[in-house]
């Protein structure tokens, strides 16, 4: 890896920076953002990387520059870098919703840009990253993107059409976990567990499920009828489930999610054809 520029500096930064620092030297790390000199101070102390707040300098030095910052930004952001960015420059956007064509077209240049959609487990390095190439990006640039990211967790490519699924299932979908363990907790109240004694079980519960998932090649569904003994506990709660459609409920939850992203991914093209 060689030298990286971030634009913006919040917590989807210092969660890649944490991930590269471990195998790389910060002082190859550049971090910029709008005014936040004390944001940029804290990121240097705890990571060692250096930072500016001279665009020029942010860009001219960068092999690669990560465009981490809102998606209603991204005008702003592109104008601000244009004018130094040159033509070999990879460009990694974490706009949800902003299409390398759009990026391409903000630029004025066909620069190699990959879209990367990691999720907030990018803070714990457990992401689930789905990355996307422009016409422009080669095999060399998706490696040079899966080498950052494979340090804050798993790591696939996907074609830019299905970014709006992955925005649905893997960048939201930590949300949906939350829930379920939200209701899980207040189903241990209710059935007389303390919150200290409730949580750790849920917990483990959950990572014991994922690991097994992992581990064995069988199907959930396989999985799922091994636990459920014939008249017994789990398929009475199966049971309840199933009459709520809970199944058919997460998939129209994830379709809606998935179809959201559409509409907010057109309105984003509309408003950056405008500029």
């Amino acid at each position: 890896m060689k030298k990286i520029s971030f634009i913006g500096a919040g917590s989807i930064t210092e969660a890649i920076i944490a991930g590269l620092t471990q195998s790389m030297n910060g002082q190859s790390i550049m971090v910029s953002n709008r005014n936040n000199r004390s944001r940029l101070l804290d990121l240097q102390t705890m990571y060692g990387v250096t930072f500016t707040q001279n665009t020029e300098e942010l860009v001219n030095n960068a092999d690669l520059v990560i465009l981490a910052v809102k998606p209603k930004d991204a005008a702003e952001a592109i104008k601000s870098i244009k004018d130094y960015v040159h033509q070999e420059q990879l460009i990694i956007s974490l706009m949800a919703g902003v299409s390398t064509e759009s990026l391409t077209n903000l630029l004025e240049q066909n620069n190699p840009i990959i879209r990367a959609m990691p999720n907030t487990s990018a803070a714990i390095l457990k992401s689930a990253t789905a990355l996307s190439p422009s016409i422009h990006a080669t095999g060399l640039h998706i490696e040079m993107a899966t080498s950052i990211f494979e340090k804050i967790g798993l790591v696939s490519v996907v074609t830019e059409e299905q970014m709006h699924a992955v925005t649905a299932l893997s960048g939201s979908g930590p949300a949906y976990i939350y829930y379920v363990v939200e209701a899980m907790e207040k189903a241990a109240s209710q059935i007389g567990l303390c919150e200290n004694v409730a949580k750790p079980l849920i917990l483990q519960t959950m990572i014991g499920a994922a690991e097994m998932l992992m581990e064995t090649p069988k199907h959930p569904s396989v999985l799922r009828k091994e636990i459920t003994s014939p008249g017994g506990t789990t398929e009475a709660g199966i049971g309840v489930l199933e009459h709520h459609d809970f199944q058919n409920i997460l998939v129209r939850c994830i379709t809606r999610a998935t179809i959201r992203s559409q509409e907010l991914g057109e309105g984003l093209t509309q408003l950056l054809n405008k500029k």
